[in-house]
């Protein structure tokens, strides 16, 4: 790499090494995420979140949780939120630890005005001005997301200092983007999934709340850590029977975002659902 000039701007924002600490991803005009299965990236295209008939179908208190991408770069985002705060649906989103850094100011008065009730922020490296943040702005019901093979004991170390700290443990995707990082990063992954199954009682007693998707749940065999009457009374079910995910870009529907069956979005929540639980 040559270095043709060098001049000296005035600004006055957040200053991140463009190195990233454990997966050295680079940053430019965005957040490239090398483990999303999804393939988010900046050169993706806006949903058109508006207009789908099937929103006017959900009934009142349904628990809608919404992700990028970057949410917060949606034009009808406020919009889309307003609606759903009306029709008394429970709106959730999840945002990349950098984005919230970046525009923490929008997050919060999405929160203040109860226009999203739950706040996911996928954590990308451990960082005291995440924590400083949270705790300034008072929030009071964050979830982090982390991935199992991606988070480490220095994320752990640094979560566990926020005072309501919440965790929710994601499987490793081995699909689309998730098979080439684990292919070029395999010892790594290998080495942080064990070190987080030999240590997640441990992490559970250190955690206010952790919670899983099915996924995780599976690769990290959480079942071997509570009893059967436990199990029964904190186990929501099989994907499918109380979820389904919508992929508003493609306008397609499937039983989890790893299923590779996938249909049409249709006009009806209902009728979705219901060819989602008869599926075998």
């Amino acid at each position: 790499m040559k270095i043709n000039k060098i001049t000296t701007e005035n600004f006055n924002n957040y200053v991140y090494n463009f190195e990233v600490m454990h997966n050295h991803n680079y940053f430019s005009n965005g957040i490239l995420v090398s483990n999303c299965h999804e393939n988010s990236s900046i050169k993706g295209k806006h949903a058109d979140i508006m207009s789908p008939s099937f929103i006017d179908t959900l009934h009142p208190f349904t628990e809608i949780a919404i992700g990028g991408g970057n949410p917060l770069s949606h034009p009808d985002l406020i919009p889309f939120l307003e609606k759903l705060k009306e029709k008394q649906i429970i709106a959730n989103m999840t945002v990349n630890q950098m984005h919230f850094l970046i525009q923490e100011e929008l997050v919060k008065e999405l929160v203040d005005k109860k226009l999203i009730k739950g706040l996911g922020i996928s954590v990308i490296y451990p960082d005291d001005m995440l924590i400083e943040t949270l705790e300034k702005g008072n929030y009071t019901n964050v979830v982090f997301h982390v991935i199992n093979g991606i988070f480490t004991k220095e994320h752990y170390d640094s979560l566990k200092k926020y005072s309501n700290s919440k965790i929710l443990f994601l499987g490793y995707k081995d699909l689309r983007r998730g098979i080439n990082y684990h292919k070029n990063n395999n010892l790594e992954v290998e080495k942080n999934q064990k070190w987080l199954f030999d240590n997640l009682e441990e992490i559970s007693k250190n955690i206010h709340v952790i919670s899983f998707d099915n996924l995780a749940l599976k690769q990290l065999d959480v079942k071997r850590l509570m009893s059967e009457k436990d199990w029964k009374h904190f186990y929501m079910g099989d994907d499918g029977t109380h979820t389904l995910f919508v992929d508003m870009v493609e306008r397609i529907y499937a039983k989890s975002s790893t299923n590779p069956i996938r249909r049409p979005i249709l006009s009806n929540m209902n009728e979705m659902f219901q060819i989602i639980k008869n599926d075998k």
